[in-house]
């Protein structure tokens, strides 16, 4: 029987959103139906309301982090079961394509996502961003992008697992291979950049470098693990890291903006044969001229980070963990709570810099 659920739907770029009515099919093969429990506001559902990656796709069905409840599961469903509290996740590997074969997951190209099964009441398709959607009373997924969580554990914070705390966190634990003892800067100290820093604590760095034009969050960013603060807005942001290393720059350096002015300095104020990891979606436009003799004689690597190059079924499960062993700060992260009413209030909080997150809760 088809359920009935209310979400928020971005009709076309750069309009406020409109909270409707929609219609859910009931969950197919190896799908599920879940009731959202708490879902992130992120700056990449912004994007797509606004029409930054392109107008097509429209309508939308906002929201890509969240965690719920499993309601119902279709055919062939057996990793999860009705009751059980999840958090979601953007990618699923497939298990067939080039790269699950070749034993890399976390590069899955064909990731899993239910078939189309909710539209509007007028009857339109709706579009649920990266496959998820979650700014909504109930979504349809894929059951493989749902990862049990302890129902203990509160939604808001766990829903942020899903994405922006697991794209940081990855970015350090696995794509820069962070290792102790070492020295870090970070780009940006958004939700995503302050995960970075927890991921770079978490993996042993001794110097972690926070870099914002943003006075508050350079604050709040102390309170993640930031050893330095750097204000891009008041100082040469190489020159100080350098400062602050003897000289030398960092091991490692993560840009999570998405400029190419940003991505630039992360570039140079590496160590020799540092490593630099590009997090932040530029979208479609921004280019980077580099002076290549000087990139080559700095040396080390340069690597995008999608999703933290995490393995969810692996990773959501062990942030979960630490959190409640009281290693990963996720209370700090929430910077307020609102109702599916106050999305746009939401976005325009996020633009001002007054949160790292809002989290949109349901009763």
């Amino acid at each position: 029987m088809p359920t009935k659920a209310r979400g928020a739907i971005a009709r076309s770029p750069g309009q406020p959103v409109h909270i409707e009515e929609f219609m859910i099919d009931d969950p197919g093969a190896n799908e599920i139906l879940v009731r959202i429990l708490a879902s992130g506001v992120c700056h990449t559902d912004y994007g797509v309301k606004m029409g930054v990656y392109g107008s097509d796709g429209f309508p939308f069905l906002l929201g890509h982090e969240g965690a719920g409840i499993v309601e119902k599961t279709g055919p062939g469903v057996t990793n999860v079961s009705e009751g059980d509290h999840v958090i979601l996740a953007w990618r699923a590997p497939c298990g067939s394509c080039r790269f699950c074969r070749a034993g890399k997951p976390n590069f899955c190209s064909a990731s899993l996502n239910a078939q189309p099964r909710m539209k509007t009441m007028q009857g339109e398709q709706l579009n649920p961003v990266l496959g998820i959607g979650t700014f909504c009373t109930h979504t349809v997924v894929h059951a493989t992008q749902a990862i049990p969580y302890p129902a203990s554990l509160p939604a808001a914070q766990m829903s942020l697992i899903g994405c922006g705390v697991m794209t940081g966190v990855g970015a350090a634990l696995y794509a820069a291979g962070v290792e102790p003892g070492s020295s870090a800067a970070v780009f940006g100290c958004g939700g995503v950049g302050d995960s970075v820093i927890q991921g770079a604590r978490l993996a042993g760095a001794t110097t972690i470098i926070a870099v914002d034009i943003d006075p508050q969050k350079l604050e709040w960013a102390k309170d993640f693990g930031a050893t330095h603060l750097v204000n891009a807005a008041e100082q040469d942001a190489v020159a100080a890291i350098k400062e602050i290393t003897g000289g030398n720059g960092v091991n490692y350096s993560f840009e999570a903006v998405g400029s190419a002015k940003t991505l630039e300095q992360a570039l140079f104020c590496r160590d020799l044969a540092g490593t630099c990891v590009f997090i932040g979606v530029p979208g479609p436009g921004p280019t980077l001229e580099l002076p290549l003799q000087k990139f080559f004689d700095l040396g080390g690597n340069l690597c995008v980070s999608w999703y933290g190059n995490c393995l969810p079924t692996r990773d959501f499960p062990m942030l979960a963990q630490w959190y409640e062993q009281g290693q990963l700060n996720l209370d700090g992260v929430v910077s307020r709570k609102v109702s599916l009413e106050e999305t746009e209030d939401a976005f325009a909080a996020m633009e001002r810099g007054e949160t790292l997150r809002s989290v949109i809760v349901f009763d």
